[in-house]
């Protein structure tokens, strides 16, 4: 399966698609970045010696830097380089399992809808379904994704 796609137009999108990330581990640094970047310094994520006595034993991922990862994730397949207009907001979004650091993710996705705008001429709507799971293939983040795309 590829893990890089050619940029897409809003007219090349169909119901039913499917697109695969590559893999990435999830570092430290990737957890102080988003706390940097956020200001949120929640113990649970930052603090080894707090995290230890609590429900998942270590340190586990902020749940917005989950979904951060899981849109980068999208980014980075390449299929709306230079293609989207906006990031339109979701219509769901589930968190069922904890991102650990060491933990090794990837998403999958599939295009759900493809919608015609009346209101644009220049763009229309793209729903894209993903799921992301870890290393054990345990299922860590869910939710679609609504984009303007532009058209050709």
């Amino acid at each position: 399966m590829a893990y890089s796609y050619e940029p897409h137009y809003f007219e090349e999108f169909e119901e039913g698609e499917t697109f695969r990330s590559v893999g990435r581990t999830v570092t430290e640094a990737d957890f102080t970045f988003h706390s940097m970047f956020t200001g949120d310094w929640t113990e649970l994520h930052s603090n080894a010696e707090y995290a230890a006595d609590q429900e998942f034993g270590e340190r586990v991922a902020h749940g917005p830097m989950t979904f951060v990862l899981a849109t980068g994730f999208v980014y980075r397949c390449g299929f709306l380089e230079r293609r989207v207009i906006a990031f339109l907001g979701m219509n769901y979004m589930d968190i069922p399992a904890p991102v650990a650091m060491g933990d090794t993710i990837s998403l999958e996705m599939e295009v759900t809808e493809t919608k015609e705008l009346s209101s644009r001429d220049d763009a229309g709507l793209v729903v894209i379904d993903t799921a992301m799971t870890n290393q054990d293939d345990e299922l860590v983040f869910e939710g679609d994704m609504k984009f303007l795309v532009k058209r050709a």
